[in-house]
């Protein structure tokens, strides 16, 4: 059906309809104290067999979808797409909301951040080639920006990309690369002009992740898991029509994929949704900290903040739903973010104290950890704090840019 022939309460009867046939009802987990999992980590800590096989049902759950016009409401017809307005995606993901279905989050990245940047950047080729492909969830997408020496100033990375007729060749590492071990494309930035000012020498591409020369390991992490990979790029091919945008002007490429990367990460609640404050609360009550005045400060802190920060990105949101580009707005939405994990994991150590070091095997104490530990690399993931703190301070607040060390 197109625009013109439904309607969204149509549009809604269609998408139970399907979900019913093909998912069952999602049951409320319960949140009795002592009953089911304590686990509060934020990053999925899973075997490399168990992610494998998440892939597996994501993919066969994504092509069902897909192939019943949900995969893509708002996309272009040409790429498998609906062409419906934004408030046709929203009924899809709150009716879908309410069913038990495989996790997408191996699709996450490729979606949310790639994807976009293939829309807006790529050749038709590469589109044609992809982007039908990843919304059906045929195949995953990676992003390849960090590097060891650049930290978080991804205009200071020196992976190289040499031309060689109609191909590039590239060489280096990257960093911290989510999904790589069952990627099958993936988002890369390299330098193409080493002489060049170092915002002007970058140049995107679509590569090939299983394409010789590139070799994907593992990093394991302070948790105890594995949920990001360093890879070695030698002598990779990549054909100039895989190229994103033109030459020397991947800045514009990567930005296109931070602001859609901080909406996606930024995006959620501000941390309000990702720890149930009910849940804070019932953790200081059964450890007896419930009267203490300084646990019930940092209690509505964390309440307070989360608060303000869903409203502010439920207006950001808006703004994208509308038509705009996602603009440095996310980037106090990502700020948000690990602001209120911080709170949250200030809050557990002060309620908690030695049971959160210690496994005594009482539910709910040191599960914690897990939490705690993950918490920092949230100030990193999406950019870190004191790079967006500049891009706020320069670009909402109009303060003074930050003296640039390379000039």
């Amino acid at each position: 059906m197109s625009l013109e022939t439904i309607t969204e309460e149509q549009f809604r009867d269609e998408a139970v309809a399907f979900l019913e046939a093909n998912a069952k009802p999602r049951q409320e987990d319960s949140t009795a104290w002592g009953e089911g999992s304590d686990k509060v980590g934020l990053l999925a800590e899973k075997t490399f067999e168990e992610e494998m096989e998440e892939v597996r049902e994501g993919k066969v759950w994504k092509g069902r979808v897909f192939d019943a016009g949900f995969g893509w409401i708002t996309g272009p017809s040409q790429y498998g797409g609906r062409e419906l307005p934004a408030s046709y995606e929203r009924i899809w993901q709150a009716e879908s909301a309410r069913f038990d279905t495989p996790s997408e989050q191996p699709f996450g990245i490729g979606l949310g951040m790639v994807a976009p940047t293939i829309l807006a950047h790529a050749t038709e080729n590469v589109k044609d080639a992809y982007l039908r492909k990843m919304y059906r969830g045929d195949i995953i997408a990676c992003q390849l920006f960090s590097e060891p020496a650049a930290g978080s100033d991804l205009a200071g990375l020196e992976g190289r990309a040499v031309r060689d007729g109609d191909e590039w060749v590239l060489n280096g590492q990257k960093v911290w690369t989510s999904g790589a071990q069952y990627s099958d494309i993936g988002e890369i930035i390299m330098r193409t002009d080493p002489d060049a000012p170092k915002h002007k020498g970058l140049t995107g591409f679509v590569v090939d992740m299983h394409a010789p020369g590139v070799d994907v390991r593992p990093l394991r992490q302070m948790t105890g898991g594995a949920s990001f990979n360093e890879v070695f790029f030698t002598d990779v091919r990549v054909p100039d029509d895989h190229r994103l945008g033109d030459v020397n002007e991947g800045w514009t490429v990567a930005l296109t994929t931070l602001m859609n990367e901080r909406a996606a990460i930024g995006g959620g609640g501000g941390g309000a949704g990702v720890i149930g404050t009910q849940r804070l609360i019932e953790l200081a009550r059964k450890m007896g900290r419930n009267k203490d005045p300084i646990v019930r400060q940092a209690l509505a802190e964390i309440y307070a903040n989360g608060t303000v920060a869903r409203y502010t990105n439920m207006r950001a949101m808006a703004k994208i739903k509308a038509g705009a580009l996602p603009g440095p707005e996310m980037s106090i939405a990502k700020l948000s973010l690990t602001n209120n994990l911080r709170r949250i994991s200030d809050y557990v150590s002060l309620v908690l104290g030695p049971r959160l070091v210690a496994d005594a095997g009482e539910w709910g104490t040191y599960a914690w950890a897990e939490f705690v530990l993950g918490q920092p690399g949230m100030s990193i993931a999406g950019g870190t704090d004191e790079i967006l703190r500049n891009i706020v301070g320069e670009r909402v607040l109009g303060l003074p840019k930050e003296p640039r060390v390379d000039k």
